[in-house]
């Protein structure tokens, strides 16, 4: 919660504000906080009008398939319908290069994904990536 909306939402903060403000200015406020108010009001019945449409429209649609016979298992296919299809994994991909870290430990490196640092570093310095072939 931002410092803003705490100050805003702590009744003590709020009547500390309050006795450095005159009566017109914490009116005119009000009259703003109430506007603001209004507005999201306003936006959501709107939001709440436009999905009961939507619903209404989707009821309606669905009664036209089943007055036609067609479920909605039929428009998504027996794959969608029953949940999706199973991702495929991928196979592990072995290493192809291999180097010392910093700590001395040897490691491996498939050659996907970002670069290890000494690697890099000896790239830079002019080295192939080929000296690091296994």
């Amino acid at each position: 919660m931002s410092l803003t909306l705490q100050n805003l939402n702590n009744i003590r903060t709020l009547r500390a504000l309050a006795r450095e403000l005159s009566l017109d200015v914490l009116e005119d406020v009000l009259e703003k906080f109430n506007t603001v108010v209004e507005e999201k009001r306003n936006e959501q019945s709107e939001l709440e009008k436009q999905r009961a449409e939507q619903q209404e429209k989707i009821n309606a649609l669905l009664e036209l398939m089943k007055a036609d016979g067609i479920s909605p298992s039929d428009l998504l296919g027996s794959e969608l319908a029953s949940g999706g299809h199973q991702a495929k994994k991928r196979k592990t991909r072995e290493a192809k290069y291999r180097f010392t870290d910093a700590n001395g430990e040897e490691k491996t490196w498939t050659g996907q994904g970002r670069t290890p640092k000494p690697i890099a570093i000896a790239l830079e310095n002019g080295k192939s990536l080929d000296d690091f072939l296994i």
